[in-house]
């Protein structure tokens, strides 16, 4: 006779290539014992190739019972095509982040870009009153800020990146509020921006990055990085010796994991500086 307490227990995962660096499990667990709920969440780490078997066993039930769970580099593109329910937000985006099960179905959304102006709105209050926003990067992660920046209102949101054609491409996907520039560019559309986002790589694990000149931004303008390793990148820490006020790449981790928590578990938890502290201290057990 099976225990009693795994029919109490609500089971979620987030699944990646490689997976062993991510911190959700943290994130998610703290706010699980926050709330002292009988859930849990696992890491499993799925190939691609083994992707869409994985997703077939979770529509099936086959054991796990699980009722949802995060998706991250490499399959965020893969479980949007293969999820039954994409909500609108994932449909422009094409990739999703976090699935729920209702009756066999694989619903799912991106989280990323709730996160995102999450974090800035909890970071820096006024961030958003401004008409023009610089992101710089037109890769994957930039899908989702874009989107969250156009749909904050901002009118002019200016990529810049090293190949035009991709930041065209994200030009032709969210529309007229987006605009695409070479990266010698940068500093001519750079002026008047309240907002400057870095959503590449650049500066991730401390590596070299070449200098940039942030003086064409408005007064009071905010820089934000979505790299959160290390918690001060190169690039904050050059505008920040510029004299703008910056944001670090964290809370949007903390924050997007939210409305996965809510849906999964019926609680809407908190993103405090408890849960912040405990994130840091792992980044720097593992630094």
């Amino acid at each position: 006779m099976a225990d009693s307490r795994e029919t109490l227990t609500i089971n979620t995962f987030v699944t990646g290539y490689p997976i062993t660096h991510s911190r959700s499990p943290l994130i998610h667990g703290h706010w699980l014992k926050t709330f002292e709920i009988a859930g849990s969440y696992k890491a499993i780490e799925v190939a691609p190739e083994n992707f869409e078997k994985f997703i077939t066993e979770l529509k099936s039930d086959s054991g796990s019972n699980f009722v949802g769970g995060n998706v991250t580099i490499p399959h965020k593109e893969s479980a949007y095509r293969l999820a039954d329910r994409p909500d609108d937000l994932a449909q422009e985006l094409g990739a999703v982040n976090t699935l729920w099960l209702e009756d066999g179905v694989v619903h799912a959304s991106n989280t990323d870009g709730y996160g995102f102006v999450s974090n800035l709105d909890a970071a820096h209050t006024g961030w958003d009153e401004t008409d023009r926003a610089v992101v710089l990067g037109a890769g994957g992660a930039s899908r989702a800020v874009i989107q969250a920046l156009r749909d904050r209102g901002i009118s002019e949101i200016h990529v810049v990146n090293r190949t035009v054609a991709r930041a065209n491409e994200l030009r032709d996907r969210f529309g007229v509020h987006v605009f695409a520039h070479s990266m010698e560019a940068l500093h001519e559309v750079s002026s008047g921006a309240g907002l400057f986002v870095n959503t590449t790589s650049l500066g991730m694990d401390g590596s070299a990055v070449p200098d940039i000149d942030f003086s064409g931004l408005s007064n009071g303008a905010v820089v934000t990085d979505i790299v959160y390793v290390p918690l001060k990148t190169p690039i904050l820490r050059m505008a920040e010796r510029q004299g703008f006020s910056i944001v670090d790449g964290l809370g949007m981790l903390l924050h997007q994991a939210k409305p996965g928590f809510e849906k999964w578990f019926g609680k809407v938890p908190n993103v405090d500086e408890a849960l912040r502290s405990l994130i840091i201290k792992d980044m720097e057990q593992h630094a």
